[in-house]
């Protein structure tokens, strides 16, 4: 096929329209941000960056697991080492389940499904509703180190705040 190069040659203007239209940049509407009172259309007021955007670097990297899952693999978790069996149960460290879990700030047990057997689950963080099936089915929630001092951390600066007399501020609803 020929290049448009080469298809152009003859031509007066090279696809350009008229030969008034490619004359500097009166055709464009002027140069940079010329006339914005009446390019109204294509030439608005910038609107500028809003809010704030946390660094990455200082969010804790937070793993999360179904307690669904927990239940219906615990068998084979105890099969491969990474759970113990209990009296009519599994004892499970979710760091050594979730991948790369040692590496991670922060591991959460989430709830969903249903818990059919008694499980004893050591986690960072669990969701109330994690809490709360665990418990129905006669298993158990356990804090980790990390977990057991962060609870604690956050405990200490809601005790900060309260002496300070800033319960009920805005920054606390939020």
């Amino acid at each position: 096929m020929t290049s448009k190069k080469r298809r152009q040659r003859g031509s007066r203007t090279h696809g350009g329209g008229s030969h008034k239209n490619r004359r500097g940049a009166g055709h464009r509407g002027g140069r940079g941000r010329a006339g914005r009172s009446k390019h109204e259309k294509h030439n608005y007021e910038p609107t500028g960056k809003h809010g704030f955007t946390r660094p990455p670097k200082t969010k804790p990297d937070v793993r999360t697991i179904e307690l669904r899952g927990l239940d219906e693999d615990a068998a084979l978790l105890a099969a491969e080492d990474l759970a113990e069996e209990i009296n009519e149960g599994y004892r499970i460290d979710v760091r050594d389940v979730v991948e790369d879990g040692h590496d991670a700030d922060v591991v959460k047990v989430l709830g969903g499904g249903q818990v059919r057997q008694t499980l004893e689950i050591v986690a960072d963080d669990f969701s109330a509703s994690a809490e709360e099936l665990l418990a129905e089915a006669g298993g158990e929630a356990t804090l980790s180190k990390r977990g057991r001092a962060a609870a604690e951390a956050e405990r200490e600066a809601e005790d900060g705040d309260a002496e300070n007399g800033n319960e009920g501020t805005i920054a606390d609803e939020s």
